[in-house]
């Protein structure tokens, strides 16, 4: 099975990181490929531009925004495309530009797929 990291696009990437990918619709602000290191970027599994401008990074709604991601996912025709490309890697680590390393998209994404992984 699959192991997901989860890393701030603003850490060092390190060998541990495996196969790293970008979960974020937009570029993490002053950061440059080089210094990413991505191997993938999934923008079209993030979550919409109108879904993350009405949470508005707002930890009192995560729970109301991690429902409404996981809506978004469960009808995203990329979903099954990507559950194919992270079967391919013992490890990948999603990386994203949030601050709040507990509350953001990335951990949502994360718990999603992995029960994705792990259904019958």
């Amino acid at each position: 099975m699959t192991k997901i990291l989860l890393k701030r696009a603003y850490a060092a990437p390190s060998a541990e990181d495996g196969y790293r990918i970008l979960v974020d619709r937009l570029w993490p602000r002053g950061q440059s490929k080089a210094v990413l290191q991505l191997d993938h970027w999934a923008k079209g599994i993030a979550p919409s531009t109108e879904l993350r401008k009405g949470w508005d990074h707002d930890p009192a709604r995560f729970d109301e925004f991690a429902q409404h991601y996981r809506t978004e996912l469960n009808q995203n025709p990329a979903v099954d495309d990507f559950l194919e490309l992270l079967s391919q890697h013992q490890v990948v680590t999603f990386v994203y530009g949030a601050k709040d390393e507990q509350t953001n998209h990335a951990v949502v994404l994360r718990d999603y797929l992995l029960d994705q992984l792990s259904a019958p």
